[in-house]
């Protein structure tokens, strides 16, 4: 089971957490603090961080913010209901998936057991577009001979755009194949995605190499 860095201020609810995720054999690092939290995820090295938005002193979204600077670590953020602007600025950081609180500890675990999951699948080959270079075999990415770090779920995202070069998927597409959704959910999750991976691979949203926009629909990997 996975090594997970929880970061949550109120000490009732980090217990609760702390003892359901040991419980599915999870090994948990549990502070209450975003100072606490960077400290930890430097020292300790976990598999996955999930951040509660709201914390004293240095906020969930900026700890992922700082993470995303040094590693590709997997997050996860914990928002309040209804609190669409926590979801976006968290998305922006770099988070790979939110869960709304309160918390569902076996919801929280499936969503952490599927973020983890996308670290570890790939579909084989590799594949050349221009100077952009996928390596599905070995889950590497490059441009004009230079590394690009993406997150598990980045990579996710472009191996199934690059999987069918030439379609356009769906949000809800790639919600299904990338985030393991089965049910209807926020596509701003995705669009964030691809935000970041364009930034990455340098690709200019309005006048896109490589991911294109496809309106009202959703996106697509240009074939040539």
């Amino acid at each position: 089971m996975a090594h997970i860095l929880f970061v949550e201020d109120d000490p009732l609810a980090r217990a609760a957490v702390e003892m359901a995720l040991s419980r599915q054999g999870h090994r948990i690092t549990a502070v209450g603090s975003g100072e606490e939290g960077l400290e930890h995820f430097r020292s300790r090295r976990p598999e996955i961080a999930v951040l509660d938005v709201m914390l004293p002193g240095i906020d969930g979204i900026e700890v992922c913010r700082r993470i995303r600077k040094e590693d590709t670590l997997p997050v996860i953020l914990l928002t309040a209901r209804g609190d669409d602007l926590d979801v976006v600025l968290g998305l922006e950081a770099g988070a790979d998936d939110y869960v709304v609180k309160p918390i569902e500890p076996r919801v929280l675990d499936a969503r952490i057991r599927a973020v983890l999951r996308r670290a570890d699948n790939s579909y084989g080959s590799v594949s050349t577009y221009g100077d952009l270079v996928v390596d599905r075999d070995a889950l590497k990415v490059t441009r004009a001979g230079r590394d690009v770090r993406l997150t598990p779920t980045e990579l996710r995202l472009l191996l199934a755009l690059t999987r069918r070069p030439g379609h356009a998927l769906t949000r809800q597409q790639l919600l299904a194949e990338v985030w393991e959704q089965t049910y209807p959910g926020d596509g701003r999750v995705v669009d964030a995605c691809v935000q970041r991976v364009r930034a990455k691979l340098g690709d200019d949203p309005a006048d896109p190499g490589y991911i294109e926009t496809v309106r009202g629909f959703g996106y697509r990997f240009r074939s040539s």
